[in-house]
């Protein structure tokens, strides 16, 4: 879905999962500073919307998702996975309920999916799930700013900003009030710095919540059974995850930016070294330089120095060995 704001001066689109919207409206770095400062706003039209109305949908969801929901306040955003019978993410959905509707935006795409998913497990409950992608589109506003939000309007408020379920076609006269306009790869170079996986970036087929810290912001331990959660229980009980997510600065001396899925070495093993991870998501970022989130073995020194293909990488923990 083609965002209208596209239209806007110096739109660059973004390609890939996030084609539809701005990548950029030309200075990154600028962008990245407005949306550090609590100013703009973020065009994230291209992101799936999902609602749930009808008396069960808290109690419902609290089957099926791995977050505690059952007595989720309202206007209290959270985040809940949904894994498959062995463990593994399938779903990542960003929540809140206004009191009567479960408002969710889901990766761009994977709605269709989700609601299949969804409607196949609703049995006897009442509830009525809904695609609601073409008739809303998200917008995020940084933490700090002072923008308007219009009556009416749902809001999932975060530590990181305010995301807007706003009418679709209210889009373009809402960017109109509450400019600048920023792009995509400024909000992505934030979450990296905060290290936020995102499903699909930082999740491959076999990726379950432990690699990537979602315990406790979107997995729930003490909760009742849900898909998965053996796998969950007995990782936390008994184990360690095979993987850790990381956060790397890398050599800000290169020109290349290592792509996602670049190989990750170490250093001291050379170029034909052991692969022990590889590159999620790699940014630019207007204070830090060029660094990334990456997934490496769980048993990588902390101290180990790395190299993403031929660009030399210091680790930042984030999930602990």
């Amino acid at each position: 879905m083609k965002s209208p704001l596209l239209s806007l001066p110096g739109a660059v689109p973004a390609e890939g999962v996030d084609e539809g919207v701005a990548a950029h409206y030309g200075d990154l770095f600028r962008e990245q500073r407005a949306l550090a400062e609590g100013t703009g706003f973020v065009d994230l039209s291209h992101r799936g919307v999902v609602s749930v109305t009808g008396d069960d949908r808290l109690s419902w969801l609290h089957l099926l998702l791995t977050q505690h929901v059952s007595d989720l306040p309202t206007g209290q955003a959270t985040e809940a996975l949904i894994l498959s019978a062995h463990g593994h993410i399938e779903h990542a959905l960003y929540l809140v309920d206004d009191g009567t509707t479960v408002w969710a935006h889901v990766e761009p795409g994977t709605q269709g999916a989700l609601v299949a998913y969804l409607e196949s497990m609703k049995f006897f409950n009442r509830v009525e799930v809904a695609d609601r992608t073409d008739e809303f589109a998200v917008v995020h506003l940084p933490a700090g700013s002072i923008a308007e939000v219009p009556e009416g309007v749902v809001v999932r408020e975060t530590p990181y900003g305010r995301d807007l379920f706003l009418p679709r076609a209210d889009l373009e006269s809402y960017a109109e009030k509450s400019g600048p306009a920023v792009g995509l790869l400024a909000y992505e170079a934030l979450r990296v710095e905060q290290h936020r996986p995102r499903l699909g970036f930082e999740t491959d087929h076999r990726t379950i919540p432990h690699e990537l810290g979602w315990i406790g912001t979107a997995v729930h331990l003490q909760k009742g059974c849900y898909r998965g959660q053996e796998t969950v229980a007995r990782v936390q009980n008994l184990g360690k995850p095979p993987r850790r997510l990381v956060f790397l600065h890398l050599d800000g001396s290169e020109v290349h930016l290592p792509p996602a899925g670049t190989d990750i070495r170490l250093a001291d093993e050379g170029p034909e070294g052991r692969k022990i991870g590889f590159v999620t998501t790699s940014v630019r970022h207007h204070e830090l330089g060029p660094v990334a989130l990456a997934l490496v073995k769980r048993n990588v020194p902390l101290d180990a120095r790395l190299v993403a293909d031929t660009t030399a990488a210091a680790q930042e923990v984030v999930v602990e060995p």
